[in-house]
């Protein structure tokens, strides 16, 4: 693996003490931390990881999250509309990239924020900041990540729908400028052979019904294109499963891929070749399935992409 994602829920750890205590244990993996705009001022925030970022010799990034759930944001005090979250997350990106820019003092005035003669000593390693990342399907989500983020983070959809976006998303970014990254979530579910893969994922969809901790509507309009997709049928592109995205209402990265490691890492790249740089991807045993995917799987990702660029990168 080369990144590993930091969650955020109003119950869980800090991620920013998460992250910084793994990467004083390591060397070379880097550190995805969910954070939330609005608990914290973005002038706190924004020191805050800069000065991780220079710890970890340059190893985080942060995903972006104004959260999909009302009940977890009035946990931390916070009852705004998600639309209203939207744009001030918007302002509280764009303090965060001034202080790690800026050379002097500057004053801000927003809808949301004020402040007057701001600096930080503290500025990030990486230049001119750690990687932004968001998600979201709602126009205000695509709005702030098209002004202020690198990477636009989609659960994984069929391959026509993702060309889609990846269109729609850079035509939106066109206007600020920007040269946009993607990133796809799929929860692998991989056997030595086809017919033990889909039996694994029978019975993965089995016991998570029968769990009765499933969800029973779709939180966000993310989460709503995943219940849509499920009920437009069961598989997509031959390897895209979406039964458990459907019975889990959308919730979390749940669009799996199945398959034997070579056929799901083909299914993969075909993703790659349509402009996904990254993918996040996550199983239902987590231990054991981390171990499975660095043996079986990502080499095979790593050594299609090679593989892809191979004749560009001889031709530059």
């Amino acid at each position: 693996f080369d990144q590993v994602l930091v969650g955020y829920y109003a119950s869980s750890a800090e991620g920013f003490n998460v992250a910084n205590f793994a990467a004083c244990h390591t060397t070379s993996l880097s550190y995805l931390i969910a954070h939330r705009p609005g608990v914290s001022a973005p002038t706190l925030a924004a020191r805050a990881a800069a000065t991780l970022d220079q710890l970890s010799g340059g190893r985080i990034a942060l995903h972006i999250i104004v959260g999909n759930s009302d009940a977890d944001q009035q946990r931390e005090g916070d009852f705004s509309p998600k639309a209203e979250r939207y744009a001030r997350a918007a302002e509280y990106l764009e303090v965060m990239r001034k202080v790690w820019t800026s050379s002097a003092p500057f004053d801000f005035d927003g809808n949301f924020y004020r402040f007057r003669d701001v600096y930080s000593e503290a500025k990030p390693l990486q230049q001119p900041y750690p990687p932004l990342f968001f998600g979201g399907s709602s126009p205000g989500a695509m709005e702030m990540g098209a002004r202020h983020c690198d990477t636009f983070a989609m659960f994984g959809e069929p391959l026509a729908e993702t060309a889609e976006r990846i269109e729609q998303f850079r035509r939106m970014t066109q206007p600020f400028g920007r040269q946009p990254r993607f990133n796809v979530s799929f929860r692998p579910i991989i056997a030595d052979t086809e017919g033990a893969a889909w039996d694994k994922a029978n019975r993965i969809l089995s016991d998570l019904k029968s769990s009765g901790t499933l969800p029973t509507s779709a939180q966000d309009a993310s989460a709503q294109r995943l219940v849509d997709l499920a009920q437009r049928g069961d598989v997509h592109d031959e390897r895209l499963w979406m039964p458990v995205a459907g019975a889990a209402a959308g919730k979390g990265n749940t669009s799996c891929l199945v398959g034997t490691p070579e056929q799901v890492a083909q299914a993969m790249l075909k993703y790659y070749r349509l402009g996904v740089g990254s993918f996040l991807i996550r199983g239902f045993d987590p231990l054991a399935d981390v171990a499975e995917f660095g043996r079986e799987l990502i080499p095979r990702i790593k050594a299609g992409a090679l593989a892809i660029d191979r004749p560009a990168v001889a031709a530059a």
